[in-house]
Order: structure tokens, then C-alpha cells, then sequence
């Protein structure tokens, strides 16, 4: 199960809610028996979350999350609200997997010149892969075998263009997480523990986001 945490477009305390909900989210995974792994980048953390019962406990870190606390940073500040928003995310690279036996191949005449041979042996040919729908009509070479190993790695490239497309989507609507966040009305408030590390903050002095 991959559950995406973002802070969105917050201050920087935003940040440091979203690393305080982290820790409190792998802590309460691990009392329950699951593992997490995590995977940082620009204002988001990536959680991969494994064992039984990861989907139905991902769920209950599904949503607009908040962290009550004092700003670290701020320390006059009023507001003790700072909000993080999770959702699940799908694998980025599923690939196609290609199998022969999924295209129907069949033999069709030549068109165009190349004399009377060419016109009128069925040399050429049509290859539909059955699971996306993909048809692919080969006639360049005047031997049925030639166009066929054409067809074939014609369409192995059809399918591996539309898998990075599907790729390049999924990351595309990733990013679009840190515009959906939305503050107030939170499914889930955390605030810090009176001891362990629950409410463990950063030095005041550190620069942040």
C-alpha cells in the first residue's frame, strides 16, 4: 500500500508537521505489526506501507491530516493548527507485460506497386494484441515472416510508449496533491505526546522550507 503525505503549498511549519506525522504514522504502524518505508522528495513524503492490515490502516491516515502544536519557528505565533494532506497513490511504472499468444495475426494482400507477385500474395500483415486493441498493418517487406517479426516489434513499441505516458501521468497527477490540500475539517489530528518522540521538535535555529 503507497500512501503519499504532502505539506502542500504551507509555511515552512507545514514542513514539520508533515515530519511529526510521518514519525507518528510508522510508530502506530509498527505497534500494529506493519513495515514502512519512505521515500522523501520536495515538500512530500512517498510511504510504502507492507503487512496485513496495511490497506485498512492506511485508510485511517487517509485525508486531511493535522498536527496541533506550536510553531517551532515562530514562537508567538497563534496559530496551532498545520495541516497535511494523504492519498493513496498507484504504482508509477506499471508495465504491459507481452505475450505472443495475445495477437491475432493474419495475412493480407500487398497493396501498391511491386508488380503482379506483390499484388496479389497475401505477403502483407494485420497484428491486433487482443488486450489493448492495438492494430498494426506491415506490408514493407515481400516475405510473410519478415512482416510479421515487424509487426511484432511494432507493437512491443506501442505498448512500452503508452506505459511511459501512463508513467509520466502518474507522476504529473502526484505533483497536482500539493494544490488539493484543503485546511480545516481535518480526518485525523495528531498533536505531541508529553514524552517520546511523538512531539520532538527542530531546533529553532534550523533554516526551513
Amino acid at each position: 500500500m503507497r500512501l503519499l503525505l504532502s505539506a502542500g503549498r504551507g509555511p515552512r511549519e507545514c514542513d514539520w508537521a508533515l515530519a511529526e506525522l510521518v514519525r507518528r504514522l510508522s510508530e502506530e504502524a509498527a505497534a500494529s505489526g506493519l513495515t514502512v518505508a519512505g521515500e522523501k522528495a520536495e515538500r512530500s513524503v512517498l510511504l510504502e506501507i507492507a503487512g496485513a492490515g496495511a490497506e485498512e490502516f492506511a485508510k485511517g491516515w487517509t485525508g486531511t491530516l493535522c498536527w496541533q502544536a506550536p510553531s517551532p519557528f515562530r514562537p508567538a505565533h497563534s496559530r496551532k493548527n498545520w495541516y497535511v494532506i494523504a492519498q493513496p497513490v498507484p504504482d508509477d511504472d506499471p508495465r504491459t507485460t507481452f505475450d505472443e499468444r495475445d495477437v491475432d495475426v493474419v495475412a493480407t494482400r500487398t497493396g501498391g506497386p511491386g508488380g503482379q507477385h506483390r499484388n496479389k500474395a497475401s505477403t502483407a500483415v494485420r497484428a491486433t494484441h487482443r488486450p489493448s486493441g492495438i492494430v498494426v498493418v506491415v506490408d514493407t517487406e515481400r516475405q510473410f515472416g519478415l512482416n510479421r517479426r515487424i509487426a511484432l516489434r511494432l507493437l512491443r513499441e506501442r505498448l512500452a510508449s503508452g506505459d511511459d505516458a501512463a508513467a509520466r501521468a502518474a507522476v504529473t497527477e502526484r505533483w497536482r496533491v500539493h494544490d488539493d490540500l484543503v485546511r480545516g475539517n481535518p480526518t485525523r489530528t495528531e498533536r505531541p505526546r508529553a514524552t517520546g518522540r511523538g512531539g520532538r521538535t527542530p531546533p529553532r535555529s534550523g533554516r526551513g522550507r
